[in-house]
């Protein structure tokens, strides 16, 4: 199904998008089958490869970092237990339609990743089933949901420029339930309600499934579909630890890294987030309204704070926790792993997310416990190792996933997605229908891999 975001700004732009394709292919009118250069080796980037060797199309990946997958990160916690954790990229949506074909494909199991949240409110613990929105709210939650799909695209774009927490209060949501929507779909957007657009937030509420996609995890870590993709198109077509310098675009085009190796080709797929595209050289440079888009994007700041556990003290596997604590959100991250031993993610968005970061392990460890307590006593003994990352501070790309602001979602995300001269843009930013998932980035590396002629 073509989700409504889809629809209505591909309607908005296909016919520049088309026109402005149609005149940077070097190739169109030649049978000759181009050459690709393909920046960045995450979801998006590897997804453009399969696609481009099925259709038997030469490429190279250069990648700045030493691993694939990008900000999908599976680390291994515990090696003795084989403990793995997911430090970017968790979720796998039921809706996730390319996402479970290649999962299919590379015979890659996908395990239950459903949770049953609790809560902790003023210092209070409450269980699965023992809070949640007032009768009066769902109701009028659902139903702003089923008015989404009649939106006029008028209605959508004056939707686009308020935010989202501004739309929850005007539709009567106030109280408790609002109270919850802050601390609940904060941890979808990564930031504090105000910052996001609200037909950003209503259209992923209104067009995901009832768990917001929260469904799946693929077994032995995310990051397994990163190397099966790798095998798959050949791992001597990665070139790692090549960040790319410089971009010239005329009769071909020509990359250069930042070791001084050069590579030359036909067209361009550029999947890295829009931090690491700005920095690099573009010659001609990128259209000035591209530049200013790209300064504008935003990336969600959220820090994963990964716990290990000698025992699972919350005894529910399918144990996710919000908070009004700093710790924020914590959910069960060795979730279908075998072991005596768990580990607790806490997960913090927006401010508090650097905050947390720069505090030692120790304060890191009071804070959790204190957190903890209302519902689980004293658990701070139980805890025998901390690993964190702050994608804020990420070299490439300064967040986790993009986060369209007021007025961004019909105001610079079209810009984003144009084509420049013989280069195609890539990456979960640029996904109308799934955007900020890992779907997404698969979506949009094969949608650009497939308009190379």
């Amino acid at each position: 199904m073509v989700s409504r975001r889809k629809f209505i700004r591909n309607t908005a732009l296909s016919s520049g998008a088309i026109l402005l394709g149609a005149e940077s292919f070097g190739n169109f009118f030649i049978n000759k089958k181009p050459k690709v250069i393909i920046i960045g080796a995450g979801f998006a980037g590897l997804a453009a490869a399969y696609k481009l060797k099925q259709r038997n199309i030469d490429f190279v990946i250069l990648e700045a970092r030493n691993r694939v997958g990008g900000r999908v990160f599976s680390h291994k916690i515990d090696e003795a237990e084989n403990l793995v954790v997911e430090l970017g990229g968790e979720w796998v949506g039921k809706s996730h339609t390319r996402m479970r074909e290649l999962c299919d494909e590379f015979k890659l199991k996908l395990n239950d990743n459903y949770f049953h949240t609790r809560l902790i409110r003023s210092g209070k613990f409450f269980d699965k089933g023992q809070w949640g929105f007032s009768e009066k709210w769902e109701k009028k939650f659902e139903q702003l949901k089923k008015d989404y799909h009649d939106l006029s695209d008028a209605g959508a774009k004056k939707l686009d420029k308020i935010d989202w927490w501004r739309y929850l209060v005007n539709n009567g949501c106030d109280g408790e339930d609002l109270v919850f929507k802050e601390l609940i779909d904060s941890t979808d957007f990564g930031e504090d309600l105000r910052h996001v657009s609200a037909y950003a937030a209503l259209g992923e509420y209104a067009e995901s499934n009832d768990t917001n996609e929260m469904d799946l995890k693929i077994a032995g870590g995310n990051s397994e579909m990163a190397f099966a993709l790798r095998d798959a198109i050949g791992a001597d077509k990665i070139m790692m630890q090549h960040k790319v310098k410089k971009i010239e675009q005329g009769v071909g085009v020509k990359v250069t890294c930042e070791d001084g190796k050069v590579f030359e080709g036909d067209q361009i797929i550029c999947t890295i987030p829009t931090l690491s595209a700005k920095q690099i050289n573009w010659v001609p440079a990128l259209p000035a309204d591209t530049q200013q888009a790209m300064n504008e994007l935003q990336y969600a700041r959220i820090n994963k704070n990964a716990m290990l556990y000698s025992n699972r003290f919350w005894k529910d596997e399918s144990f996710d926790l919000v908070t009004d604590t700093p710790g924020h959100y914590f959910y069960h991250g060795t979730k279908n792993q075998q072991s005596k031993k768990g580990v607790l993610i806490s997960y913090s968005i927006g401010d508090k997310a650097p905050v947390i970061k720069s505090q030692t392990d120790a304060w890191k460890a009071e804070m959790i416990n204190m957190s903890l307590k209302a519902g689980f006593g004293d658990t701070k003994q139980l805890l025998e190792k901390q690993v964190d990352y702050y994608w804020g501070e990420d070299a490439y790309s300064k967040g986790a996933y993009a986060m369209y602001g007021v007025g961004q979602w019909f105001g610079i995300m079209p810009i984003l997605q144009r084509p420049f001269m013989k280069t195609h843009f890539a990456g979960e930013h640029l996904s109308d229908a799934w955007q900020g998932f890992m779907e997404g980035a698969i979506e949009t590396g094969e949608a650009a891999a497939k308009l190379i002629k």
